[in-house]
């Protein structure tokens, strides 16, 4: 055990964060510490590093272990290059490399003893030098700021003249390479692009030390961590595994808990019923026994409710107008800022129904195509063509649309008046505004909450073409899930820029990937684009296409119509083949899931014809009855052995279906 911290609580006036939170880290331990905005998660990263002190608790680390933090705001501020600021990170190993040199200039002088005496030192030096990475550290310093997303061009900006996400990359580079023992991170991956996370994921997955993040990027959490710590009013509670398995387990615990509560309450309420009931006669032998289960129900330990989890909402996003076929057609676009050319002469085509991400690194131009679209900035060349009865809904990521002057209340209702309070009310609280929230100003909110009533505006809007940068940012876990679910449930169409891996995959119809000046089409989700990527990638720009578009659009058409031209795509020669087999596969895959969908639902039939039969061992007629409490209690056996086949029939079922998926 490398970290210990022990029954640690942080209140904030009344208002409780933490409470007698206990937990470990192991010495090597991934983890991560999860909870909706407002949590306490920054709080207890902050106490743990000491720069801010708990009510109670303590926390305690191994002896001559290192801590190393990484805040969500930084305040860096030199003259220095941010290659010279990152460098500067390992002094020892400056030194040394300085005092080497000098040793080499003096040899350079000396003869007999001292030379060998010098020589002596010399090889001491060396041979330390080289056992602490002396000779790859600069190149490791490269390395590290290039995985982060910095070019080698930009290695001589001033630290001072950069943008908050390009100081929280600089911060973040020298705390890798300073290498602590402990590594805490506060939102790590909010000004990282994709192919930064990716390279970090890899980083930090493979790190000697350990790690405690705070993050809201799943995808991220899967891949690295192996323990959750979760944050729950204010209670904390220990998950193994990554945040799937969380999940999973989460949502066991919660339905189990609900199960108890329910049972508690019921056996209350039975209680309450006799003892009602025995105060009714009115004898004293029945009011002592009525006295004396009142006075066991008191000592009862109340289970309390678990608190319901605002992530299952219906939201209905039904577009007034149906909009035509064709909703945009972008063709020959062209856009640079003075000699940096961002995409140049590229054509693609939105249907109405699908869910189009655009994806690629920072600086590519993504924000600013949605720009041009939404009319915003013009393009330097080409046209672009929105559909018959096209509406557009547009999210910024500054949230340019929010008067900060006004209430939330104030900023629905003046601009869907036609809106009653109920409805109003309704819609806040599905995103997570409840109770007084909803009279806050809006100059008060966090840049989450900011974010969740641009997207309530938006929904109510009922434009049937949305355009959405980055709506997923500082929104945490449950509110990215209310938006994944009222996405996949939209009947209009929707374009969206996004660097969640998550929310892309589980939203996306289409990826639209924006490099090399150009974009490569990619119709599938975010697992379809990395298992293509590199196969597209290299049609596109390998064979020194001049029009990438059209070719991937050609992609795009040929897959869906099985045409002949498909082979061109396609690394193998023998594609009609490769079709047959995958339609045979298909059939099979449908067969497979129909066979499941019987299993499950005769499951569901006898758990039902099971839940009634303990509803009848309740009626007083049958309790009685020890002739039909028999049959009953027979058939429930046969039922449950019944149950045990068909729940292993399932499984298997389930293990070839996952096998051809």
């Amino acid at each position: 055990m490398i970290l210990s911290c022990s029954h640690i609580t942080k209140a904030f006036g009344d208002h409780t964060v933490v409470s007698d939170a206990t937990f470990h880290i192991e010495e090597h331990e991934k983890a991560a510490i999860i909870g909706i905005n407002g949590a306490g998660k920054s709080t207890l990263l902050k106490i743990i590093v000491g720069e801010l002190e708990s009510d109670s608790g303590n926390v305690a680390i191994s002896s001559g272990k290192t801590l190393g933090y990484l805040a969500q705001q930084q305040n860096l501020s030199t003259h220095k290059t941010i290659y010279d600021e990152v460098v500067g990170t390992r002094q020892d190993i400056l030194q040394m490399e300085a005092d080497i040199r000098e040793m080499e200039e003096q040899m350079n002088h000396l003869s007999g003893n001292e030379l060998e005496t010098l020589l002596t030192k010399y090889t001491n030096l060396t041979h330390q030098f080289e056992l602490i990475n002396g000779y790859s550290y600069r190149s490791e310093v490269v390395g590290v700021l290039k995985g982060l997303g910095f070019m080698e061009d930009d290695f001589t900006l001033k630290v001072d003249t950069l943008s908050g996400g390009q100081k929280t990359r600089v911060a973040l580079s020298k705390l890798l390479l300073s290498s602590p023992d402990i590594i805490l991170l506060d939102e790590p991956t909010n000004h990282l692009d994709m192919e930064s996370i990716t390279w970090l994921e890899n980083y930090l997955a493979s790190y000697n030390g350990s790690v405690i993040i705070v993050a809201h990027d799943r995808y991220f959490l899967d891949k690295i961590v192996t323990k959750i710590i979760e944050i729950d009013c204010s209670k904390v509670t220990c998950f193994s595994g990554n945040y799937t398995d969380y999940a999973a387990k989460k949502a066991v615990l919660r339905n189990m808990q609900l199960k108890e509560y329910l049972n508690q309450q019921q056996n209350i309420k039975h209680q309450e019923e006799v003892i009602a009931k025995l105060k009714q006669f009115n004898r004293e032998k029945s009011i002592k026994r009525a006295e004396s289960r009142e006075k066991m129900l008191n000592k009862i330990e109340r289970v309390e409710k678990p608190i319901e989890v605002n992530n299952k909402m219906n939201i209905q996003l039904e577009p007034e107008v149906l909009s035509g076929n064709d909703v945009l057609s972008v063709k020959n676009l062209s856009k640079s800022f003075d000699d940096n050319i961002l995409f140049d002469d590229i054509s693609f085509e939105i249907k109405r129904g699908e869910r189009v991400a655009l994806i690629g690194n920072n600086g590519t131009g993504k924000t600013t195509l949605l720009k041009i679209i939404n009319n915003l900035i013009p393009a330097n060349s080409g046209e672009i063509q929105l559909g018959a009865k096209v509406a557009i809904g547009y999210y910024d990521q500054e949230h340019h649309v929010l008067d900060l002057e006004k209430t939330l209340f104030e900023e629905i209702q003046d601009a869907y008046p036609d809106l009653n309070h109920t409805k109003i009310r309704n819609t806040l609280a599905a995103f997570l505004f409840t109770g007084s929230d909803v009279f806050r100003y809006i100059h008060e909110l966090s840049g989450g909450e900011r974010g969740r009533l641009s997207l309530a505006k938006l929904m109510l809007s009922n434009a049937n073409f949305l355009i959405l940068d980055e709506p997923t940012n500082h929104l945490d876990m449950v509110s990215k899930e209310i938006l994944e679910e009222a996405l996949n449930n939209y009947t209009g169409t929707v374009f969206y820029v996004s660097h969640d891996r998550y929310f892309i995959n589980t939203t996306a119809t289409r990826i639209i990937e924006l490099t090399n000046k150009s974009i490569i089409n990619y119709i599938g989700n975010y697992d379809y684009y990395l298992n293509k990527r590199d196969i597209l990638t290299n049609k596109a720009f390998g064979n020194h296409t001049k029009n990438i578009n059209s070719k991937i659009e050609n992609v795009s058409a040929i897959k869906l119509n099985h045409s002949n031209e498909f082979k061109n795509f396609e690394e193998s020669k023998n594609s009609k083949e490769l079709w047959q087999q995958s339609k045979e596969e298909q059939a099979k895959l449908k067969k497979i899931k129909n066979q499941l969908k019987n299993v499950e639902e005769k499951i569901n039939q006898l758990e039902e014809r099971i839940k009634n039969i303990d509803k009848e061992y309740m009626q007083p007629e049958i309790s009685s009855n020890t002739e039909k409490l028999t049959k009953l209690h027979n058939e429930k056996v046969d039922l449950s052995k019944q149950l045990d086949t068909l729940y292993e029939q399932w499984e298997e079922l389930s293990s070839i279906h996952d096998g051809f998926c």
